[in-house]
């Protein structure tokens, strides 16, 4: 878990690995509004494809450039987190899925929030990145697509659909169990902390 970035990196806004960020944050409406208004699905797998694209550009243009910024540490998670939300609100929307699994994904994303202003006491500005987290990221990314696609009829339909909710349940599994990583990493971040802050008592 890294601290805070020096000053240089801090003010750090206009690079180009934030610019890709920003442009792939913005196509989070675009997605959505694929997804519920003319249900152009396979449009909106194109935005998703380029999203991933432009998450692994973004990350490696960062570390070749050295352009690692604070902002860029931020941009990145939320623009994961609003595809998903995006994708979950669109196959509600559509009834394709149902709604205990429309609210377990928000309800992980809102449990990591709150540990957050317990990270800032100690120094830190967000919560550390775990391969774990990476892979359930992943695997929901993955899933999202072949349930747009499963929603019609046909063998291609079908097969999408399986895929689709095996990358769905192995990634909701994995999006909780990181979470609940997380958060176990944070208790010990603030437990070994306590144990080295200096004693005042007598003797």
């Amino acid at each position: 878990m890294a601290r805070q970035p020096d000053r240089a990196r801090t003010a750090a806004v206009w690079t180009l690995p934030n610019i890709i960020s920003m442009v792939r944050l913005a196509g989070v409406p675009l997605f959505l509004w694929l997804v519920i208004g003319p249900e152009a699905d396979v449009w909106a797998l194109v935005v998703l494809m380029v999203s991933g694209f432009t998450d692994w550009l973004d990350g490696y243009l960062a570390r070749r450039l050295d352009q690692m910024s604070k902002l860029g540490e931020i941009l990145d998670p939320v623009a994961d987190r609003l595809y998903i939300l995006a994708a979950v609100i669109g196959l509600l929307y559509r009834d394709i899925i149902p709604w205990w699994v429309a609210i377990l994904l928000p309800l992980r994303d809102a449990f990591l929030w709150c540990l957050v202003p317990f990270l800032r006491t100690r120094g830190y500005s967000a919560l550390p990145v775990h391969y774990l987290g990476k892979a359930a990221t992943a695997a929901l990314l993955y899933s999202f697509p072949m349930l747009f696609l499963g929603d019609g009829d046909g063998a291609v339909a079908t097969l999408a659909e399986v895929f689709g909710w095996a990358f769905a349940i192995w990634g909701i599994g994995l999006y909780w169990w990181a979470g609940l990583l997380y958060a176990w990493q944070v208790r010990r971040l603030m437990a070994d902390q306590d144990r080295r802050a200096p004693s005042f008592t007598d003797g």
